[in-house]
This record gives structure tokens, sequence and C-alpha cells, in this order.
């Protein structure tokens, strides 16, 4: 009898171990996620307003330089590191199909942004059309044309949305809500009995009409 009791105290062992471990990785995966969403949008919209692209142009004077920021060539990391960013912050808004909707989002911003910033690195058309413009040619292209890195650090910042959007979707469904504080039973929280003034006889009409004691003390 007493070999039988006792591999019962360590299931319970475990048991306690894993229900303890579920919340503390809710949590992790929960800081990793805002974490990794803020600081990706962050570095998208920093390289926006870096340089992406250099060249020159051939001028009556001589050669004439250009340069694009990652805003001229593109808008697209930018304005899809603004919607992760928003994405990020309504999963703690809604709940069950809605979250999942959202994480699926910022999942998709993230991949946007590192396609659109990685096709930038190679894009000559805002050159070109600054090209035409001090030139006063319309066929006049950029010459000597050279890339940053900057693109790639977006793409990298693209990367890391799109890294908070896949644990989104993976342990979104346990993380808290902005009202779960307030609705955790689901129960509709008790509403306060009016006050009956004594001295005013609609309100003691109107308490026995509710069917209270209107003499009752509060």
């Amino acid at each position: 009898m007493t070999s039988a009791a006792v591999p019962q105290p360590r299931r319970e062992g475990r048991e306690g171990t894993s229900a303890t471990s579920a919340p503390r990785g809710g949590r992790r995966s929960l800081a990793a996620a805002l974490l990794l969403g803020a600081v990706g949008a962050a570095v998208v919209l920093l390289t926006s307003r870096q340089e992406w692209a250099a060249g020159t142009v051939s001028v009556a004077g001589g050669d004439y330089a250009l340069k694009a920021k990652g805003s001229d060539i593109t808008g697209v990391p930018a304005a899809l590191a603004i919607v992760g960013l928003a994405a990020l912050v309504a999963v703690f808004a809604v709940r069950r199909a809605g979250r999942l909707l959202v994480s699926a989002l910022l999942t998709l911003s993230g991949a946007g942004t590192v396609a659109a910033a990685v096709l930038g690195a190679g894009d000559s058309a805002a050159l070109d059309e600054q090209a035409a413009d001090a030139a006063g040619n319309t066929a006049a292209t950029v010459g000597a044309l050279t890339h940053t890195a900057w693109p790639y650090v977006a793409a990298a910042g693209g990367a890391l949305l799109l890294l908070a959007g896949l644990l989104a979707l993976r342990y979104g469904r346990g993380w808290p809500a902005m009202s779960g504080r307030y609705e955790r039973d689901g129960t509709p929280r008790p509403r306060k009995a009016p006050v009956v003034d004594p001295d005013r006889p609609e309100d003691l009409w109107k308490a026995l009409d509710r069917g209270e004691d209107p003499t009752r003390e509060v």
C-alpha cells in the first residue's frame, strides 16, 4: 500500500508545474510580441527618412548629384509599419475571431514591409524623375547609381513586425484583453438602486412601482 501511494504526489507536482508554466509562457510571448512590434515599427519609420540611393545626372554645368530618401522611393514600408503598430495595439482590444484577424493583419504588414523594402533597394524611378527635372529632359536618367544599406535595415524592421504577428497568431488567444478585468466572469455589473427622497412624492411612487419599500432605510 505504501508503494502505491508514492507516485501520487509526483503527479500532482507535475500538474502544478505545467499549470504555472502556461501563464508564464503567455506573459513571455506577450512581452516579446510587444517589444518586437514596437522596435520593428520604429526601425521602419526611422529608415524611411534616411538616404536609400544616390547618383548623378549630366547637366550644362557638369554632373549634378542626386539623392533619394526611403520615403521618396516608396512609402509602402512606412505605411505598413503604421498599420502593423495599430494592429499590435488592437490585438488587446478584441477577442476570439477578431483577435485572430488582427494578428493576421499584423503578420501581413510585416511581410509586406519586408517585400517593399527589398524591392525598393534596387529601384531607380525616384532618381530618374529627379534627373529628368534637373536636366530639363524627360529622357534623362540617373547615372552612377548607388544604394545604401538602409533598405535592408527597413526589411529587418519588417521582419520584427512579422515575428510579432506570428507570436500573436500562436499565443494571442491566451493574452489578456483591455476589458478583461471588468468582465472576467461575463456577468453583468449590478446596478445601484436609485436614492429615494422621502420629501418627493414622485420618488415614493416610482419606488412602489419598482416593488421597493420607500420607507426602508438605505
